[in-house]
């Protein structure tokens, strides 16, 4: 489980990058777009990709269902290397959250087939954000963001950060704010200077604490002059 995201990349580095496949899978991007999952055929899919239905299935033997699994992997590994590059170019802690979270909700917001799906078949989308699917989605957020973020951070603090940042983006795409709009960067910079940079203040403010605690107690137990019942102080 703790390679689930780069798996992703790794799939789209090694399969997706033969013209047929790419075709088809962008072809049918175009037909959910239009007309979502339940209408969209084998045969739409090929057509809109200028192939046979022959083709189709020699690429993807399961079919429609295989077909629609390789556009989730292949959207998520080109969504995952667009934020390797802009978070990749960030200098500071706070320019890494703004640059992952701005286009994260960019490319989100203004994909097509996904508002679509949420709009005409919620079902599809929908029980994939809640419960164990929702940790799931967190999970492989987090490990692919947790790595940029611990330039600055440790690496607990930098899980938890990159969680912070794929909650908050999540909440907004599906629920926004008035007069927030996290594909503007300097709303979404408003957001993480009054709301998650405190947080990751105050998670290192708690993590040094705990750290200065333990170092402090084992010190007092390593201490020769220590009360307790083999040589208590008179």
């Amino acid at each position: 489980m703790a390679d689930r995201g780069h798996k992703v990349l790794r799939h789209l580095g090694a399969d997706d990058r033969s013209s047929t496949r790419v075709r088809l899978v962008d072809a049918a991007l175009t037909c959910l777009a239009r007309q979502g999952i339940g209408k969209t055929t084998v045969d739409d899919i090929a057509r809109q990709a200028g192939f046979s239905r022959a083709t189709l299935y020699r690429t993807f033997p399961g079919g429609k269902d295989a077909v629609i699994a390789a556009v989730v992997e292949t959207e998520v590994a080109r969504l995952f290397s667009s934020l390797a590059v802009v978070m990749g170019e960030a200098t500071d802690l706070e320019d890494v959250l703004v640059a992952g979270m701005v286009e994260s909700a960019r490319r989100l917001s203004g994909h097509r087939a996904l508002a679509y799906l949420l709009i005409h078949e919620p079902d599809v989308i929908l029980p994939r954000l809640v419960f164990a699917e929702m940790d799931r989605v967190l999970f492989i957020a987090g490990d692919f963001a947790a790595p940029f973020f611990a330039r600055w951070l440790s690496p607990d603090e930098a899980s938890r950060a990159a969680e912070w940042a794929v909650r908050i983006v999540l909440s907004y795409l599906a629920d926004p704010a008035p007069g927030t709009d996290l594909s503007d960067p300097e709303d979404t910079r408003a957001l993480v200077r009054a709301f998650v940079m405190p947080g990751i203040l105050a998670l290192r403010s708690t993590a040094a604490a705990s750290s200065t605690a333990t170092s402090s107690s084992t010190a007092t137990s390593s201490h020769p002059f220590t009360n307790d019942k083999k040589g208590a102080v008179p």
